[in-house]
Protein backbone atom coordinates (compact mmCIF):
# COMPACT_ATOMS: atom_id res chain seq x y z
CA UNK A 1 0.00 0.00 0.00
CA UNK A 2 1.26 3.47 -0.83
CA UNK A 3 1.93 6.11 1.69
CA UNK A 4 0.21 8.53 2.06
CA UNK A 5 0.98 12.54 2.29
CA UNK A 6 -0.63 15.61 2.92
CA UNK A 7 1.08 18.69 1.23
CA UNK A 8 -0.36 22.08 2.80
CA UNK A 9 0.77 25.38 1.29
CA UNK A 10 0.63 28.08 2.58
CA UNK A 11 0.70 31.98 0.72
CA UNK A 12 4.34 32.79 -0.94
CA UNK A 13 5.91 33.15 -4.23
CA UNK A 14 7.93 30.13 -3.60
CA UNK A 15 4.70 28.10 -4.38
CA UNK A 16 5.43 27.40 -7.89
CA UNK A 17 8.59 25.21 -6.50
CA UNK A 18 5.98 22.80 -4.81
CA UNK A 19 4.73 22.03 -7.90
CA UNK A 20 7.49 20.05 -8.73
CA UNK A 21 7.48 18.14 -5.87
CA UNK A 22 4.11 17.46 -6.09
CA UNK A 23 4.61 16.01 -9.39
CA UNK A 24 7.76 13.78 -7.99
CA UNK A 25 6.07 12.59 -5.12
CA UNK A 26 3.03 11.79 -7.02
CA UNK A 27 4.68 8.55 -8.83
CA UNK A 28 5.50 6.86 -5.46
CA UNK A 29 3.17 8.07 -3.02
CA UNK A 30 -0.44 9.30 -2.76
CA UNK A 31 -0.93 12.45 -2.55
CA UNK A 32 -3.44 15.12 -1.70
CA UNK A 33 -3.35 19.06 -1.68
CA UNK A 34 -4.92 21.64 0.55
CA UNK A 35 -4.09 25.47 0.35
CA UNK A 36 -4.83 28.11 2.22
CA UNK A 37 -7.02 31.26 -0.02
CA UNK A 38 -3.54 33.45 -0.30
CA UNK A 39 -1.55 30.04 -1.79
CA UNK A 40 -4.46 29.74 -4.18
CA UNK A 41 -3.68 33.74 -4.90
CA UNK A 42 -0.26 32.54 -6.35
CA UNK A 43 -1.15 29.68 -7.86
CA UNK A 44 -4.46 27.78 -9.93
CA UNK A 45 -5.44 24.42 -7.22
CA UNK A 46 -6.33 23.37 -10.49
CA UNK A 47 -2.46 22.65 -10.98
CA UNK A 48 -2.56 20.37 -7.98
CA UNK A 49 -5.39 18.92 -9.51
CA UNK A 50 -3.99 17.63 -12.32
CA UNK A 51 -0.69 16.42 -10.64
CA UNK A 52 -2.54 13.91 -8.42
CA UNK A 53 -5.52 13.66 -9.84
CA UNK A 54 -7.33 14.58 -6.60
CA UNK A 55 -9.58 17.33 -5.74
CA UNK A 56 -7.92 20.54 -3.64
CA UNK A 57 -10.59 20.94 -1.27
CA UNK A 58 -11.99 24.07 -0.64
CA UNK A 59 -14.96 24.05 2.68
CA UNK A 60 -13.62 23.63 6.05
CA UNK A 61 -17.14 22.39 7.51
CA UNK A 62 -18.83 21.16 4.80
CA UNK A 63 -17.45 17.68 3.32
CA UNK A 64 -16.07 18.10 0.08
CA UNK A 65 -17.49 15.42 -2.17
CA UNK A 66 -14.49 13.16 -2.03
CA UNK A 67 -15.05 12.61 1.72
CA UNK A 68 -17.51 10.95 3.65
CA UNK A 69 -16.16 13.00 7.14
CA UNK A 70 -15.31 16.80 7.66
CA UNK A 71 -12.18 17.55 5.84
CA UNK A 72 -9.72 18.48 8.00
CA UNK A 73 -10.72 15.52 10.20
CA UNK A 74 -10.75 13.36 7.76
CA UNK A 75 -7.07 14.95 6.30
CA UNK A 76 -5.60 15.09 9.92
CA UNK A 77 -5.82 10.86 10.07
CA UNK A 78 -4.77 10.03 6.63
CA UNK A 79 -1.87 11.99 6.16
CA UNK A 80 0.83 9.56 7.08
CA UNK A 81 2.87 12.65 6.79
CA UNK A 82 2.49 16.15 6.38
CA UNK A 83 4.85 18.78 4.36
CA UNK A 84 3.82 22.18 4.36
CA UNK A 85 5.94 24.12 1.88
CA UNK A 86 5.79 27.19 1.85
CA UNK A 87 5.23 27.72 5.66
CA UNK A 88 5.03 31.37 5.52
CA UNK A 89 5.41 33.68 9.10
CA UNK A 90 1.50 34.02 9.54
CA UNK A 91 0.79 30.21 9.26
CA UNK A 92 4.16 29.20 11.18
CA UNK A 93 2.43 32.01 13.99
CA UNK A 94 -0.76 30.09 13.72
CA UNK A 95 0.74 27.01 14.69
CA UNK A 96 2.72 28.13 17.39
CA UNK A 97 -0.09 29.06 19.39
CA UNK A 98 -2.86 27.10 18.62
CA UNK A 99 -4.77 29.19 15.75
CA UNK A 100 -7.02 27.17 13.55
CA UNK A 101 -9.36 29.42 11.30
CA UNK A 102 -9.19 27.11 8.21
CA UNK A 103 -8.50 24.14 6.29
CA UNK A 104 -5.30 24.04 6.48
CA UNK A 105 -4.64 25.43 9.93
CA UNK A 106 -7.35 23.14 11.69
CA UNK A 107 -6.03 20.05 9.61
CA UNK A 108 -2.55 21.11 11.75
CA UNK A 109 -4.17 21.44 14.95
CA UNK A 110 -5.89 18.18 14.87
CA UNK A 111 -3.43 15.44 13.34
CA UNK A 112 -1.30 13.40 15.20
CA UNK A 113 0.74 12.65 11.89
CA UNK A 114 4.53 14.00 11.46
CA UNK A 115 5.03 17.19 10.21
CA UNK A 116 7.85 18.78 8.06
CA UNK A 117 7.97 22.35 7.69
CA UNK A 118 9.70 24.10 5.11
CA UNK A 119 9.47 27.89 6.12
CA UNK A 120 10.13 30.27 3.14
CA UNK A 121 10.09 34.02 3.15
CA UNK A 122 12.18 37.20 3.73
CA UNK A 123 14.67 37.41 5.74
CA UNK A 124 14.05 39.63 8.23
CA UNK A 125 10.49 38.11 8.88
CA UNK A 126 12.20 35.10 8.76
CA UNK A 127 14.40 36.33 11.38
CA UNK A 128 12.37 38.55 13.74
CA UNK A 129 12.59 37.63 17.05
CA UNK A 130 9.11 36.81 16.82
CA UNK A 131 9.47 34.20 14.15
CA UNK A 132 12.47 32.93 15.64
CA UNK A 133 10.74 31.95 18.93
CA UNK A 134 7.39 30.29 16.86
CA UNK A 135 9.80 28.23 15.19
CA UNK A 136 11.29 27.30 18.20
CA UNK A 137 8.15 26.67 20.13
CA UNK A 138 7.32 24.16 16.82
CA UNK A 139 10.33 22.29 17.01
CA UNK A 140 10.39 21.62 21.11
CA UNK A 141 6.82 20.07 20.39
CA UNK A 142 8.03 17.75 17.82
CA UNK A 143 7.47 19.67 14.54
CA UNK A 144 10.36 18.75 11.69
CA UNK A 145 11.59 21.79 10.76
CA UNK A 146 14.03 21.98 7.65
CA UNK A 147 16.22 25.08 7.40
CA UNK A 148 15.62 27.88 5.00
CA UNK A 149 18.68 28.32 2.14
CA UNK A 150 20.21 31.34 1.43
CA UNK A 151 20.25 33.39 -1.62
CA UNK A 152 18.82 36.24 -3.74
CA UNK A 153 15.06 36.28 -2.62
CA UNK A 154 12.02 37.45 -4.80
CA UNK A 155 12.00 40.84 -3.06
CA UNK A 156 15.50 41.18 -4.02
CA UNK A 157 16.99 40.80 -0.48
CA UNK A 158 20.00 38.93 0.40
CA UNK A 159 19.87 36.21 2.72
CA UNK A 160 18.23 33.24 4.28
CA UNK A 161 14.36 32.37 3.47
CA UNK A 162 14.13 30.61 0.24
CA UNK A 163 12.22 27.04 -0.11
CA UNK A 164 15.37 24.33 -0.03
CA UNK A 165 15.79 22.79 -3.03
CA UNK A 166 12.67 20.59 -4.10
CA UNK A 167 15.19 17.40 -4.08
CA UNK A 168 16.18 18.08 0.14
CA UNK A 169 12.34 18.42 0.71
CA UNK A 170 11.54 15.16 -0.74
CA UNK A 171 14.66 13.32 0.89
CA UNK A 172 14.06 14.96 4.35
CA UNK A 173 9.92 13.77 3.99
CA UNK A 174 10.82 9.82 2.92
CA UNK A 175 13.42 9.28 5.79
CA UNK A 176 10.83 11.01 8.16
CA UNK A 177 8.46 8.24 6.69
CA UNK A 178 10.92 5.64 7.43
CA UNK A 179 9.80 7.12 11.62
CA UNK A 180 7.05 4.42 11.93
CA UNK A 181 8.72 1.54 10.43
CA UNK A 182 10.79 0.81 13.75
CA UNK A 183 9.50 2.64 16.66
CA UNK A 184 11.43 0.74 19.61
CA UNK A 185 12.82 3.19 21.29
CA UNK A 186 9.34 5.42 22.56
CA UNK A 187 9.25 6.48 25.63
CA UNK A 188 12.87 6.65 25.90
CA UNK A 189 14.86 9.92 26.30
CA UNK A 190 18.10 10.20 25.00
CA UNK A 191 20.67 12.14 25.33
CA UNK A 192 23.97 12.38 22.44
CA UNK A 193 26.99 14.41 22.65
CA UNK A 194 28.20 15.20 19.28
CA UNK A 195 31.37 17.40 17.49
CA UNK A 196 34.60 19.03 19.07
CA UNK A 197 34.75 21.02 21.84
CA UNK A 198 36.30 24.34 21.49
CA UNK A 199 38.89 25.76 24.20
CA UNK A 200 39.81 29.59 23.79
CA UNK A 201 42.94 31.09 24.10
CA UNK A 202 42.45 34.82 23.12
CA UNK A 203 40.07 36.50 21.55
CA UNK A 204 41.40 35.02 18.09
CA UNK A 205 42.74 31.64 18.75
CA UNK A 206 41.69 28.11 20.47
CA UNK A 207 42.35 25.09 20.90
CA UNK A 208 40.04 21.87 19.09
CA UNK A 209 40.19 18.95 17.38
CA UNK A 210 39.26 17.07 14.09
CA UNK A 211 35.75 15.77 15.34
CA UNK A 212 33.14 15.86 12.73
CA UNK A 213 30.47 15.51 14.41
CA UNK A 214 29.00 12.82 11.86
CA UNK A 215 28.84 10.22 14.32
CA UNK A 216 27.14 11.59 17.13
CA UNK A 217 24.42 13.39 14.72
CA UNK A 218 24.37 9.82 12.89
CA UNK A 219 23.09 8.04 16.33
CA UNK A 220 20.66 11.24 17.03
CA UNK A 221 18.59 10.84 13.64
CA UNK A 222 18.40 7.00 13.91
CA UNK A 223 17.41 7.45 17.85
CA UNK A 224 14.67 10.19 16.86
CA UNK A 225 13.69 8.14 13.75
CA UNK A 226 13.10 5.19 16.03
CA UNK A 227 10.72 7.02 18.51
CA UNK A 228 12.98 8.27 20.85
CA UNK A 229 12.60 11.94 22.18
CA UNK A 230 16.22 13.06 21.20
CA UNK A 231 18.51 15.95 23.12
CA UNK A 232 21.54 16.37 21.34
CA UNK A 233 24.26 18.26 22.45
CA UNK A 234 27.02 19.57 19.89
CA UNK A 235 30.13 21.08 19.67
CA UNK A 236 30.66 23.54 16.44
CA UNK A 237 30.15 21.91 13.44
CA UNK A 238 28.70 22.51 9.78
CA UNK A 239 25.98 19.65 9.62
CA UNK A 240 22.43 20.76 10.15
CA UNK A 241 20.82 19.36 12.72
CA UNK A 242 18.19 16.04 12.44
CA UNK A 243 14.72 17.45 12.22
CA UNK A 244 12.56 16.74 15.43
CA UNK A 245 15.74 16.55 17.76
CA UNK A 246 16.30 18.52 20.64
CA UNK A 247 19.59 20.95 19.54
CA UNK A 248 21.78 22.65 22.37
CA UNK A 249 24.60 24.24 21.05
CA UNK A 250 27.76 24.61 22.98
CA UNK A 251 31.29 25.89 22.92
CA UNK A 252 33.85 24.53 25.44
CA UNK A 253 34.13 21.76 27.59
CA UNK A 254 33.00 23.53 30.72
CA UNK A 255 29.51 24.24 28.16
CA UNK A 256 29.56 20.68 27.48
CA UNK A 257 29.48 19.28 31.01
CA UNK A 258 26.96 22.14 31.94
CA UNK A 259 24.23 21.32 29.14
CA UNK A 260 24.73 17.44 30.18
CA UNK A 261 24.11 17.98 33.84
CA UNK A 262 20.92 20.01 32.82
CA UNK A 263 19.50 16.88 31.13
CA UNK A 264 20.77 14.15 32.82
CA UNK A 265 18.11 13.53 35.28
CA UNK A 266 15.61 13.01 32.28
CA UNK A 267 17.98 10.81 30.33
CA UNK A 268 17.40 7.09 29.91
CA UNK A 269 20.37 6.55 27.60
CA UNK A 270 23.19 8.93 27.86
CA UNK A 271 25.56 8.58 24.67
CA UNK A 272 29.03 10.65 24.84
CA UNK A 273 29.95 10.69 20.88
CA UNK A 274 31.81 13.93 21.46
CA UNK A 275 35.28 14.18 21.25
CA UNK A 276 36.16 16.49 24.44
CA UNK A 277 39.21 18.29 25.11
CA UNK A 278 40.58 17.29 28.00
CA UNK A 279 42.61 20.29 28.88
CA UNK A 280 42.00 24.08 28.59
CA UNK A 281 44.17 27.29 29.19
CA UNK A 282 44.67 28.10 32.08
CA UNK A 283 44.34 31.26 31.21
CA UNK A 284 42.18 32.93 28.54
CA UNK A 285 43.82 36.54 27.34
CA UNK A 286 41.41 39.46 26.66
CA UNK A 287 43.46 40.88 24.29
CA UNK A 288 45.03 38.93 20.97
CA UNK A 289 48.25 37.47 21.90
CA UNK A 290 50.83 39.74 19.47
CA UNK A 291 54.02 37.59 17.89
CA UNK A 292 56.97 38.18 19.98
CA UNK A 293 61.06 37.36 19.82
CA UNK A 294 60.96 33.64 20.85
CA UNK A 295 58.93 30.81 22.04
CA UNK A 296 55.58 31.40 23.36
CA UNK A 297 54.36 29.06 26.94
CA UNK A 298 50.76 28.40 27.10
CA UNK A 299 49.82 26.23 30.39
CA UNK A 300 46.68 24.00 30.89
CA UNK A 301 44.66 23.10 32.98
CA UNK A 302 42.03 20.11 33.55
CA UNK A 303 38.62 19.77 32.21
CA UNK A 304 36.05 18.33 33.98
CA UNK A 305 36.13 14.73 32.76
CA UNK A 306 31.92 14.67 31.75
CA UNK A 307 31.71 10.86 30.82
CA UNK A 308 33.41 9.96 34.49
CA UNK A 309 30.96 12.18 36.51
CA UNK A 310 28.32 10.51 34.41
CA UNK A 311 29.71 6.94 35.44
CA UNK A 312 29.17 8.05 39.05
CA UNK A 313 26.22 9.67 38.90
CA UNK A 314 24.08 7.38 37.13
CA UNK A 315 20.86 5.73 38.58
CA UNK A 316 20.23 2.08 38.32
CA UNK A 317 17.52 2.44 35.47
CA UNK A 318 20.35 5.04 33.07
CA UNK A 319 22.10 2.95 30.47
CA UNK A 320 25.70 5.34 29.75
CA UNK A 321 27.46 4.51 26.30
CA UNK A 322 30.96 5.93 26.02
CA UNK A 323 33.55 6.36 23.26
CA UNK A 324 36.99 6.18 22.96
CA UNK A 325 39.21 6.53 19.62
CA UNK A 326 42.79 5.50 20.50
CA UNK A 327 46.53 5.89 18.13
CA UNK A 328 47.47 2.70 19.63
CA UNK A 329 46.52 -0.19 22.31
CA UNK A 330 43.15 0.43 21.44
CA UNK A 331 41.44 -3.00 23.09
CA UNK A 332 43.43 -2.05 26.35
CA UNK A 333 42.84 1.40 26.66
CA UNK A 334 39.08 0.79 25.75
CA UNK A 335 38.84 -1.99 28.71
CA UNK A 336 40.06 0.32 31.04
CA UNK A 337 38.08 3.75 30.29
CA UNK A 338 35.20 1.34 30.24
CA UNK A 339 35.69 0.27 33.73
CA UNK A 340 36.94 3.70 35.31
CA UNK A 341 34.10 5.45 33.89
CA UNK A 342 31.48 2.66 34.89
CA UNK A 343 29.94 2.33 31.73
CA UNK A 344 27.48 0.06 30.22
CA UNK A 345 29.23 -0.24 26.65
CA UNK A 346 31.87 1.86 24.94
CA UNK A 347 32.36 2.08 21.25
CA UNK A 348 36.12 1.61 20.61
CA UNK A 349 37.97 2.74 17.20
CA UNK A 350 41.44 3.33 16.07
CA UNK A 351 42.92 6.36 13.90
CA UNK A 352 45.09 3.79 12.63
CA UNK A 353 42.12 1.77 10.27
CA UNK A 354 41.46 2.69 7.12
CA UNK A 355 38.18 3.87 7.11
CA UNK A 356 37.75 5.28 9.89
CA UNK A 357 38.46 8.14 12.00
CA UNK A 358 37.39 11.82 11.96
CA UNK A 359 35.27 13.14 8.54
CA UNK A 360 34.85 9.83 7.50
CA UNK A 361 31.27 8.67 6.43
CA UNK A 362 32.13 5.01 7.59
CA UNK A 363 33.93 3.69 10.75
CA UNK A 364 35.70 0.55 11.98
CA UNK A 365 34.35 -0.02 15.44
CA UNK A 366 34.74 -2.52 18.47
CA UNK A 367 31.84 -2.57 21.27
CA UNK A 368 33.13 -3.48 24.71
CA UNK A 369 30.74 -4.27 27.80
CA UNK A 370 31.68 -4.89 31.57
CA UNK A 371 31.14 -8.58 31.09
CA UNK A 372 30.86 -9.89 27.74
CA UNK A 373 34.11 -10.54 25.04
CA UNK A 374 34.36 -7.60 23.15
CA UNK A 375 32.92 -7.34 19.76
CA UNK A 376 34.90 -6.12 16.64
CA UNK A 377 33.06 -4.91 13.30
CA UNK A 378 33.84 -4.55 9.63
CA UNK A 379 34.14 -1.65 7.96
CA UNK A 380 30.63 -0.04 7.75
CA UNK A 381 28.88 3.33 7.30
CA UNK A 382 28.26 5.48 10.40
CA UNK A 383 24.55 5.89 9.67
CA UNK A 384 24.41 1.53 9.97
CA UNK A 385 27.02 1.48 12.73
CA UNK A 386 24.49 3.96 14.57
CA UNK A 387 20.93 1.54 14.45
CA UNK A 388 23.50 -1.33 15.73
CA UNK A 389 24.53 0.94 19.11
CA UNK A 390 21.32 1.85 19.95
CA UNK A 391 20.17 -1.80 19.02
CA UNK A 392 23.13 -3.05 21.83
CA UNK A 393 21.82 0.08 23.79
CA UNK A 394 18.08 -0.91 23.90
CA UNK A 395 19.23 -4.30 24.95
CA UNK A 396 21.23 -3.50 28.08
CA UNK A 397 17.99 -0.74 29.58
CA UNK A 398 15.40 -3.59 29.06
CA UNK A 399 17.75 -5.92 31.36
CA UNK A 400 17.86 -3.20 33.17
Amino acid sequence: MKKKILVAISGGIAVYKVAQLVSNLSKKYEIQVIMTKHARAFMSPLTFEALTGRAVPKAMFTPDVHYDQISHIHLAKWADIIIIAPATANLIAKMAHGLADDLLSTTMLATRSPILLCPAMNTNMLNHQATVANLELLQNRGIHILESERGLLACGDFGSGKLPEVSIIQETAEKLLEINQKQDLTGLEITVTAGPTQEALDPVRFITNHSSGIMGYSIAEAAQARGATVNLISGPTNITAPPGVSLIKVISARDMFDAVQSVFSETDILIKAAAVADYRPTETFRNKIKKQEGDLQVKFVRNPDILAWAGEHKQAHQVLCGFAMETEDLLDNAKAKLQKKNCDMLVANSLRDEGAGFGATTNVATLLWPNQEPKALTLMSKKDLSELILDELLKIKKVK
